[in-house]
C-alpha cells in the first residue's frame, strides 16, 4: 500500500463482503467475542462464519454482526451471543464455524435457539 487512494479501494472492495454494521434496522444482533483469548480460540472463523451465512441465507435486514472484546468467560471460547428486543440475550459457547451455520439457520433464521450449544446446556458448563 503506497496511498491513501490505494487503502480506500482496499475499504471499498472488503465492504461489500462484510455484514458488520452498527445500528441499522436489523432486529438481531450477532455478537462475536474477539478479545485475546476468544482469538486464540478460534474466533474468527467463527464471525467470519456468521458473517457469510448472514449474507448467503439473506438475513442482511433481520441480523446484524458485530464483534466485541472480551466477554469474561474464557474457558468457554469462542463466545458468541444472539441479542433480540424483548428477549433474554442467549449466550453460545465453544462455538465453530459448524455450529454458526446451524444457530443461524436454526435459531437467526428459524427462531429456535439451540439450546445444546448454550452456556445453560450441562454440558457446556
Amino acid at each position: 500500500m503506497k496511498s491513501l487512494a490505494e487503502l480506500a479501494a482496499i475499504r471499498e472492495k472488503m465492504k461489500d463482503k462484510i455484514v458488520l454494521r452498527e445500528g441499522g434496522d436489523a432486529s438481531i444482533r450477532i455478537v462475536v467475542g474477539m478479545a485475546t483469548c476468544g482469538i486464540a480460540a478460534g474466533a474468527r472463523p467463527v464471525l467470519n462464519a456468521f458473517v457469510e451465512g448472514v449474507e448467503k441465507e439473506g438475513l442482511g435486514g433481520k441480523a446484524i454482526v458485530s464483534q466485541t472484546g472480551c466477554i469474561g468467560i474464557c474457558q468457554y471460547e469462542p463466545v458468541v451471543e444472539v441479542m433480540e428486543p424483548g428477549k433474554e440475550k442467549v449466550t453460545y459457547v465453544k462455538m465453530t464455524p459448524e455450529k454458526a451455520e446451524k444457530v443461524l439457520k436454526e435459531h437467526i433464521k428459524g427462531g429456535k435457539v439451540v439450546q445444546e450449544y448454550t452456556i445453560s446446556d450441562t454440558k457446556n458448563a
